[in-house]
């Protein structure tokens, strides 16, 4: 609400470690906010956070730093292909529900047309 954030802002003029910390950790989220990225906006963006992360590097937030760094690939690609893994998931969930009710099939290949039968992957049997 505007009450809450005129009360940061004045806690934050007050810190001001914490708004400099608080700033570069909205700059860092700002991009995951966007839906869509393409790929020359995405490539303008790692600039950004290389510099974030030099920041960090000489700062008590070190460790941070390191972990960034760790994940930046990771990251980026986050950022250009802004997608889910939904229909992953549920597929997931459906084997499970799978299993639970038979309570373990004699053999994996009975669990395996199960699941190719339930998840409806028509003709995917006959090629595999």
């Amino acid at each position: 609400s505007e009450e809450q954030r005129k009360r940061l802002a004045v806690y934050l003029k007050a810190n001001p470690v914490l708004e400099a910390l608080y700033t570069a950790k909205q700059d860092m989220a700002l991009p995951l906010t966007q839906k869509s990225l393409n790929a020359k906006k995405a490539s303008q963006l790692i600039p950004d956070l290389l510099r974030l992360i030099d920041q960090f590097a000489a700062s008590p937030l070190k460790s941070l730093a390191d972990t960034l760094t760790s994940w930046l690939e990771p990251v980026a690609r986050m950022w250009r292909f802004s997608r889910n893994n939904g229909i992953t998931e549920g597929f997931h969930t459906k084997m499970e529900m799978i299993s639970r009710r038979a309570f373990g099939f004699r053999n994996f290949h009975n669990y395996r047309l199960r699941v190719l039968a339930l998840c409806g992957w028509n003709g995917v049997i006959n090629r595999v």
